[in-house]
């Protein structure tokens, strides 16, 4: 497999190859769980899922971890102020665990419906917390992290390749640029790795023993360290190495995952194990809602429900959300919601004609080497980072290509079938539709529809049509037998 990804770490397409042959190392940045996440979430997840998938296409075996973060990501991804989950319990009136757990709940359905695939562990933040305290006092032992009253900071100057990943080098951070003037901290940049259970945190209910006191800032004795809780940036560097070693060959996330998060997770690792901590960065560009990103803070995003609520599949967002390139930033419409669930449709209805077709035996035809051509052509544009828009260009041409020259022999058939397992495989949003019941009321209709027909009452056809449709159901004419599907 001859697979070019861009990598973020890099700036530019490298061929993919695993450390270890065969095997791949994933990490995957998972939702905070202080409210359902948004469409905007689910796009980096969507992105990491069909990569995987590619991957496994590809032969791999992929150990992806996705984490969820059940503590310690204060507002604005900033070193000081309100805890995500727990400002959420305040509101609630809960304890933050049980927030978290009804939003974990609500991520975890929200996921199996896009189908994306359930991954090799999902670690939980506060499940390691003694990781993040064995890497925070390595650091401090080395002298690379630093105590000061309110908490543990990493001091950037001591990583000399700070700013790697995102060009925020040491010398371009100022204060006030995405960092706050902390006259404790050594230099602006530098970041929390743990923060005690003192001043505006004195009330913080998760809380943990600190990792061991260290000296502090001179002439201040020593701390004894008060109870406390880690950072958001510790987390991930903890989790990822428990499960998946000191060094992983691809991480995904969002594009603002890029800074602060991804940038100081590098410091900090490689600043424990002396070794690379990621070999391949893929982030994915964010959603726009016209000329706004779409954004929690901003309060215009849109949930999973929220799409169905209008009528849509949770695959149709599925397909939406893929069939733009991962590098290129997505203008959500409804009219782009709309086209994506009629070209879904249609690229599932020929999978079942596809399929049909085998199943009746009516392979008399010719043989044709368009589906072995298309093969080819839609293992290019994936294995050109992940170039979806093109793939699913071929998956249009050969659909096309079928209708306009079906019939075909046996072998041809069943090679347009593999080609149809390859996209459904690779895509995770091909599957039929689940068959439903029809109401009584729109059978009656479809019913004296076909009365109508049978009579050659066209124009009480056509009005009992648009009645049926009106209630959600489109009514199709094949063979004098009427098909009916839900909207």
């Amino acid at each position: 497999m001859s697979l070019n990804l861009y990598n973020s770490l890099t700036k530019r397409e490298e061929q993919f190859v695993s450390l270890v042959e065969g095997i791949v190392t994933m990490y995957t940045c998972g939702p905070t769980v202080y409210g359902r996440p948004h469409i905007g979430n689910y796009s980096s997840f969507l992105m990491a899922d069909l990569l995987r998938r590619w991957l496994e296409f590809g032969g791999y075996q992929v150990k992806q971890v996705k984490n969820i973060t059940d503590v310690g990501h204060l507002l604005h991804d900033a070193d000081h102020g309100d805890d995500k989950v727990e400002k959420e319990a305040a509101k609630e009136k809960v304890h933050p665990l049980r927030v978290a757990e009804k939003y974990t709940k609500e991520y975890l359905e929200d996921e199996a419906a896009l189908q994306i695939l359930e991954p090799f562990a999902r670690p939980r933040a506060t499940e390691y917390i003694a990781e993040m305290r064995e890497m925070i006092e390595v650091l401090l032992q080395k002298g690379i992290a630093y105590t000061t009253d309110e908490g543990i900071y990493f001091d950037v100057m001591k990583f000399p390749h700070y700013g790697a990943l995102s060009g925020n080098t040491v010398e371009n951070l100022s204060a006030g640029a995405r960092v706050e003037v902390n006259e404790a901290k050594h230099h602006p940049a530098d970041f929390a790795l743990w923060k005690f259970c003192v001043g505006p945190n004195a009330d913080h209910v998760l809380r943990w023993p600190s990792p061991s006191p260290q000296p502090s800032p001179a002439g201040r004795g020593r701390i004894d360290s008060p109870d406390g809780f880690p950072g958001w940036h510790i987390e991930c560097s903890a989790m990822s190495r428990s499960l998946l070693g000191d060094t992983i060959d691809i991480h995904t996330g969002g594009e603002d995952n890029i800074f602060p998060h991804h940038e100081c997770e590098i410091a900090q690792s490689e600043s424990v194990t002396g070794k690379p901590f990621v070999r391949f960065f893929l982030h994915k560009r964010r959603i726009d809602l016209g000329t706004t990103k779409m954004s929690k803070s901003l309060g215009n995003v849109f949930s999973l429900p929220d799409i169905v609520a209008k009528g849509y599949d949770a695959l149709d967002l599925r397909y939406y959300l893929l069939s733009v390139h991962y590098r290129t930033r997505l203008k959500f419409t409804w009219k782009g919601m709309e086209d994506s669930k009629i070209a879904r449709r249609k690229i599932v209805e020929w999978i079942d004609v596809l399929k049909r077709v085998m199943r009746e035996e009516k392979v008399t035809g010719k043989s044709d080497d368009a589906p072995t051509i298309a093969v080819q052509s839609f293992k290019d544009a994936m294995n050109s980072d992940l170039n979806t828009p093109a793939a699913l260009g071929t998956v249009f041409s050969l659909m096309n290509h079928y209708y306009a020259h079906a019939p075909f022999d046996a072998a041809t058939q069943m090679r347009f079938i593999d080609f149809a397992e390859m996209i459904r495989h690779t895509f995770g949003c091909f599957e039929p539709a689940v068959s439903e019941s029809i109401p009584v009321e729109v059978q009656s209709l479809l019913d004296a529809r076909a009365t109508a027909r049978a009579r050659k009452d066209f124009a009480e056809s056509d009005r009992l049509r648009m009645e049926i449709e009106q209630r959600g159901y489109e009514v199709r004419d094949s063979k004098g037998k009427q098909e009916v599907k839900k909207m």
